[in-house]
């Protein structure tokens, strides 16, 4: 630093504050540290997650879980925070973009989450797991099945998309 001009010092100067201005007015308005909690609450700082978090609020499943007890890994914790992390950015890229789809579907790592925290918690409900493969005749082969194929009621009952419910009240627990 000592060989640089001071005109430059400053020009940096003022370059780095803006990047640490932004960055943190980012951090703020984003309310990121919120994402570090398992609170279901979070998953409704985006308005896109309204109708998923008033359907699951009015289900049984709200005594008992967080939307993060479902849909993120539990089996191991270093996991649970790479997957948080690598979804979290996911949302926020698309969010940021206002590329949000009228329709949200979860993506196959998701499913692969949720359908092993099922398992996790109903475990002594289930006889044999083995069960959860059908025989598509249209195919001829035989189709690995998840549990809310059957169980499509629970707990966002039929929620697909921003529409279905627009006026959800959202109540905060």
């Amino acid at each position: 630093m000592r060989n640089i001009p001071p005109f430059w010092k400053l020009v940096y100067s003022i370059f780095f504050g803006l990047i640490v201005g932004i960055g943190t007015y980012n951090f703020i308005a984003s309310n990121a540290i919120s994402y570090l909690s398992d609170s279901p609450s979070t998953c409704v700082n985006c308005h896109v997650m309204n109708t998923h978090y008033s359907s699951w609020a009015h289900s049984s499943h709200r005594r008992v879980t967080t939307c993060n007890d479902c849909h993120v890994p539990q089996d191991n914790f270093i996991y649970k925070w790479l997957f948080k992390a690598e979804d979290g950015i996911r949302h926020a890229t698309i969010f940021t973009l206002r590329a949000e789809p009228q329709v949200i579907e979860i993506k196959h790592s998701g499913k692969l989450a949720v359908q092993q925290n099922c398992i996790r918690c109903h475990e002594k409900l289930i006889e044999n797991v083995s069960l959860m493969t059908h025989q598509n005749p249209e195919k001829d082969q035989f189709e690995n099945r998840f549990c809310w194929h059957c169980h499509r009621e629970q707990p966002h009952k039929r929620v697909n998309s921003l529409a279905s419910s627009p006026n959800a009240f959202i109540e905060k627990p």
